[in-house]
């Protein structure tokens, strides 16, 4: 006789039958709009319907923010997510599933390893590496040379170590060509690189091109070593938001020369720390050639440089020549020193005046000879430095006007900008901000770059999202993140910008998922909104031709929800409210064929009042807070939301 039936399983199997054809009767409106095949448990079916509740007025589904989900399936997001429900530390134990699966970015593993076993002398090549840990490599090697060419190209997130690289090595050369070029948030370690080395010479040419947030440290580099000659060409070139320490670079060496030339031209707001560099060497010579040239608020801090050092000599020519703002520091510099050697020429002719510091500068050294030759800087402090050997020629601060006597022998004038500087690209490129009657059919205009420097990442389910504690360290334990990375360093600013109280009139939330984007929007502007971007880049970094536009509710004054980027390891979007705006949206034309290439939305900022005079868009556009009103493009990547028309 058959077994009755358990009257528990049946009624499970019920309730589990009912809940399966009530979420297929939830989600059918979703499914008709995306895909009839579509599984109603991934995150794009989850954030239809979430859509669906909070904005129950029929408005198109947000292509912008279902472009950027995640595509873990339902069974991989259901997995991960049961995970940080558990416990969010154990997503670190299937880290790289979640990091292939999810979108996201994520440390490299080291791929290859070169130790103390590895050959000390094979004149190698290595072309198209990557994410390699060269602890010990050449250490003590006799001649030879590595060339490392095209090394982490176009990588996201390359880490690399050099550590004791050709330590104790004699006559042995190394050449860094095109290194990490492209890369992006690159993070490079130089520990103890060539330390007691004697002889030989590493180039660095093209280091970092084009890298987005590079951080590099050179720690102990060259330490104790004797005639090695090291050259810096087109380092950091055209970089962005990065950081360099040479933290005791050059220590208790030996005739070490070191040229910096072109070291962090055009790049943008990168920092240097050049600390106990060169301290207590013999015969330093260093020279750093259009260090900083045209690069957007460089901040660099020499700090113990050349201190205690013997006959050391430094050139800086060109020095943060032609960039915006910068900020210098040059504490304890050359102190202490016997018979040093510093020339300052041209030093800190930059397009806006920034500020430098000389404390305790060449002061208690015997025998220096310090020259300020055409320096120009404002807010610049000069405390405890040496009351003798120190000659400013031609020194003077931007807020003197030179007058007709202020001039040399050759009748020039000593200090002068250079022509054409108002296009310099750091100050205002062109195109980013204008006024708003530029917005209108038939006008030309140039655009600016709108491209999305960010690396691609996607938005977390927030079933995964929300579990995980917003906190730097934890972020880190969790995606295994160095904190002395590029991204280590990233994950701490942004989390830090989240926390910071909101500025007078403003509110603001940090999103973790796209649900949370939605959730701001809609508690600021109400449940009928509409969220819009720019749909391409194409146009960018050209003239344009603007079509038909038309003003977002009949182009009357309005709030809006911008939401902007934040660089994590998974999409994190800054969203805060904007009071007194108009937004519009622009066809954008080629300027010779006159067809279509992109569709533009441009917010109008009516209220300035509250913004700095010294914001970019007043320098740009000719005026002060609160007298005019300024516009600019949403960028590829950004988002406004206004209420809906």
């Amino acid at each position: 006789m058959a077994a009755a039936t358990s009257p528990t399983v049946s009624f499970s199997a019920l309730i589990f039958l009912l809940l399966y054809l009530f979420c297929f009767r939830t989600t059918d409106v979703a499914a008709a709009d995306a895909s009839p095949a579509e599984n109603p448990f991934t995150a794009r079916a989850a954030l239809i319907r979430y859509w669906n509740r909070k904005v129950p007025t029929n408005r198109g589904q947000p292509a912008f923010l279902l472009a950027k989900l995640s595509p873990l399936s339902a069974l991989e997001s259901a997995t991960f997510s049961s995970l940080a429900a558990a416990d969010p530390a154990a997503l670190s134990l299937r880290l790289p599933a979640l990091c292939a699966a999810a979108r996201i970015l994520c440390n490299p593993a080291d791929g290859n390893t070169y130790s103390a076993a590895a050959r000390k002398d094979d004149s190698s090549a290595f072309a198209a590496y990557q994410n390699s840990n060269f602890s010990d490599y050449g250490s003590g090697a006799k001649g030879g040379s590595n060339a490392f060419k095209s090394y982490s190209d176009d990588l996201n997130v390359p880490v690399d170590s050099f550590r004791r690289y050709s330590r104790d090595s004699v006559g042995h050369n190394e050449s860094f060509a095109s290194y990490a070029p492209d890369g992006n948030v690159v993070t490079a370690n130089f520990t103890s690189y060539a330390s007691s080395a004697t002889g030989g010479a590493g180039d660095f040419s093209s280091y970092d091109h084009e890298a987005n947030v590079p951080n590099l440290k050179f720690s102990n580099y060259d330490a104790a070593a004797a005639a090695r000659k090291r050259s810096f060409s087109s380092y950091s070139d055209d970089s962005n938001a990065g950081d360099q320490s040479f933290a005791g670079y050059g220590k208790h060496a030996s005739a070490v020369p070191t040229s910096f030339k072109s070291y962090a031209e055009n790049s943008n707001v990168v920092g240097s720390s050049f600390a106990g560099y060169g301290e207590s060497a013999s015969s330093a010579n260093d020279s750093f050639a259009s260090y900083g040239f045209d690069g957007n608020v460089p901040e660099n801090n020499f700090r113990s440089y050349g201190a205690v050092g013997n006959s050391g000599s430094e050139s800086f020519s060109s020095y943060r020549d032609q960039s915006n703002v910068g900020d210098d520091s040059f504490s304890s510099y050359v102190k202490g020193g016997n018979a040093g050697s510093a020339q300052f020429v041209n030093y800190g002719n930059s397009f806006n005046p920034g500020s430098d510091s000389f404390k305790g500068y060449a002061e208690g050294s015997a025998k220096h000879k310090v020259t300020f030759k055409g320096y120009a800087g404002d807010n610049t402090t000069f405390k405890s430095y040496a009351k003798s050997g120190v000659d400013f020629k031609s020194y003077r601060n931007f807020s003197v006007n030179p007058s007709s006597s202020e001039r040399d022998s050759a009748g020039a004038s000593l200090i002068s900008l250079p022509k054409g500087n108002s296009t310099n690209r750091w100050l205002v490129e062109p195109g980013k901000f204008f006024r708003e009657h530029d917005l209108r059919r038939g006008s030309v205009m140039p655009m600016p770059d709108i491209r999305d420097k960010m690396p691609p990442r996607s938005f977390l389910p927030r079933s995964i999202s929300g579990r995980i504690p917003f906190s730097a360290a934890e972020v880190r334990q969790i995606f295994a993140i160095r904190e002395d990375t590029a991204l280590g360093k990233a994950v701490t600013d942004t989390v830090a910008e989240c926390e910071r109280a909101p500025s007078r009139g403003e509110t603001k939330r940090c999103a973790t998922s796209a649900e949370d984007v939605i959730d701001f929007a809609v508690s600021v502007l109400g449940s009928d909104v509409v969220v819009r971007s720019t749909a391409s880049t194409m146009g960018s970094k050209t003239d344009i031709l603007i079509g038909t536009v038309s003003g977002v509710n009949g182009g009357k004054v309005t709030k809006s929800v911008s939401c902007h980027q934040s660089l994590f390891p998974y999409l994190v979007y800054y969203c805060h409210s904007v009071p007194k705006v108009r937004v519009y949206e622009a066809e954008i034309l080629a300027v010779s064929s006159k067809e279509k290439i992109n569709h533009g939305v441009a917010i109008c900022h009516i209220d300035t009042s509250a913004w700095s005079p010294s914001h970019g868009a007043f320098v740009a556009l000719g005026s002060k807070p609160g007298m005019i009103e300024v516009c600019h493009w949403i960028f590829e990547g950004d988002m406004t939301w206004t209420v809906a028309d």
